[in-house]
């Protein structure tokens, strides 16, 4: 198993109810994993998998809002996977809160020797890479967290499908120029998909799109209205410092 990353930073999020150790090069936390953690429909005593869970911010943020949910953090980096249980444990949540190494696209075999057999969740939640590979980073942390390839999306996808109980539901987060793509590797094993814009500013195009679907359902879908970051100046939305700094959750969570 390779070493923790040598240079390594204590940040706060969630306005310091959460202390995060995470590398100081590489793909940092930042709003997406709030947002989805705010996004997750978990009730108490849940089954919750975060599939590519970095150091562990957006399963260990539904942990701290849900007092009675057990999370399992899936990570292929072994270096973050052992940060991510470190950060478990100094947030006090090691008892509820577990993380693997593990390749989201790994056989079921590799999933079932890490306790993670089908139909064991109630929720997955996923940050998958999204960008074209042109270009990719030279730092490999930062590469494997966001480039992706063709078929990424749909091979996460399977993987919660299997992991999922029946009606079980998985959000994710993705660009927003790509809900097309979204909602068609969704098709194969989702339906009643919810999706959430997220805009940088009231008048600008959403960058982010969040998206929640249930397994085997065959409802149509459903558009909610966008939620915006920051108002025309720049300033954070009253919305916006509710989820990142509050721990609110998002329409998304509640209906």
């Amino acid at each position: 198993m390779a070493a923790e990353p040598a240079a390594v930073s204590e940040d706060a999020v969630l306005g310091g109810r959460l202390i995060l150790r995470q590398p100081l090069k590489g793909h940092r936390v930042g709003h997406d994993a709030i947002l989805l953690a705010a996004a997750c429909c978990a009730r108490p005593g849940d089954h919750v998998v975060d599939l590519g869970a970095g150091v562990g911010a957006t399963g260990l943020a539904i942990a701290w809002r849900l007092g009675d949910v057990a999370v399992t953090l899936v990570e292929v980096d072994p270096a973050l996977a052992a940060l991510a249980r470190d950060n478990a444990a100094r947030n006090r949540l090691a008892g509820r809160v577990r993380a693997v190494c593990l390749d989201v696209t790994a056989e079921p075999a590799a999933f079932i020797a890490a306790g993670l057999p089908a139909a064991a969740a109630d929720h997955v939640l996923m940050n998958p890479p999204f960008n074209p590979p042109q270009n990719p980073s030279p730092e490999r942390g930062r590469r494997l967290a966001r480039a992706a390839a063709s078929d990424t999306l749909a091979r996460w996808l399977a993987t919660a499908a299997r992991l999922l109980r029946p009606a079980g539901t998985v959000t994710l987060i993705w660009r927003a120029d790509g809900l097309a793509a979204v909602l068609a590797a969704l098709a194969a094993d989702f339906g009643a998909a919810t999706v959430l814009p997220v805009h940088p500013k009231p008048e600008s195009a959403a960058v982010r799109i969040l998206v929640r679907a249930v397994k085997a359902s065959r409802a149509p879908l459903s558009l909610l209205p966008g939620f915006v970051l920051a108002d025309a100046e720049g300033r954070p939305t009253a919305q916006a410092e509710a989820v990142l700094r509050d721990s609110a959750v998002l329409p998304l969570a509640v209906t």
